[in-house]
């Protein structure tokens, strides 16, 4: 198959609660996708599935013969207390059933490469928890990148950070995207983030938009998407979205008609 992985009508569920229906979705090699929806609308479930962490319910995931996965979970999710260095971080992607934390020569060399690439050279012995928020993805981003992924999925890239630091990461996915690497990312954040992907799924339990944003942030697809109202503008030709503009009846002088 031409695609990393295709998903036809796929559906997922904790027993009696549905939480993903007839999603039909493929990933080619050159994607660079963001996942967008409320919360609880099955986003991170459907990066589960494409990991294999997950089975689904109903539905069939045809996955390339010999793709390599690697995904980057949401920082929130990590235990920044755990007794671990940067440099031991990336390591543990190449443990390989050995004693950790021990490293090979040529490993050091390779964890050396990878933080210099990504704006973390001299860090690798500092204490993950003394990082800032910024720097804390690029580690776990960088984690990823060492297993060499054919597809790399992040949940909630961007979450917690600034709009310097998140400019800066979406700048370095765009140039791992031009390198080879296909992704997939969920976000929140439908401007700063989204409408600055090529491609984006409007999802709620089911795909419910799927194209460039100029197409899938519509107010149709969107109120489909979060059950609201928003408006669609347009700025610097990217879209804007904005909650819409409540309509407020003129209140009448009391005995006036």
């Amino acid at each position: 198959m031409s695609d990393l992985l295709q998903l036809r009508q796929v559906g997922f569920g904790y027993g009696h609660h549905p939480v993903l229906e007839a999603v039909d979705l493929r990933i080619d090699p050159g994607a660079f996708l963001g996942i967008v929806g409320p919360s609880g609308s099955g986003k991170t479930t459907l990066l589960r599935l494409l990991t294999g962490a997950l089975q689904p319910t109903e539905g069939i995931i045809e996955r390339r013969k010999g793709v390599r996965v690697a995904y980057v979970p949401q920082v929130e999710t990590v235990n920044w207390n755990f007794p671990v260095t940067v440099a031991e971080t990336l390591t543990m992607a190449r443990i390989d059933g050995r004693v950790w934390p021990w490293r090979s020569k040529g490993e050091r060399a390779e964890v050396d490469a990878m933080l210099d690439r990504l704006g973390l050279g001299g860090l690798g012995e500092r204490h993950i928890r003394a990082l800032s928020g910024g720097q804390q993805q690029r580690v776990f981003l960088a984690r990823a990148l060492m297993s060499t992924p054919d597809l790399l999925l992040m949940d909630e890239p961007t979450s917690g950070v600034d709009v310097r630091t998140r400019h800066e990461i979406l700048h370095l996915l765009e140039t791992l995207n031009g390198e080879g690497t296909a992704m997939v990312l969920t976000t929140h954040d439908l401007n700063g983030m989204a409408a600055h992907l090529p491609e984006l799924v409007c999802l709620n339990r089911t795909v419910l938009g799927h194209g460039p944003p100029a197409a899938v942030l519509t107010p149709a697809v969107l109120e489909a998407t979060y059950g609201a109202r928003m408006e669609v503008l347009e700025h610097a030709g990217m879209p804007v979205v904005v909650d819409a503009v409540r309509q407020v009846e003129p209140v009448r002088a009391a005995g006036r008609a």
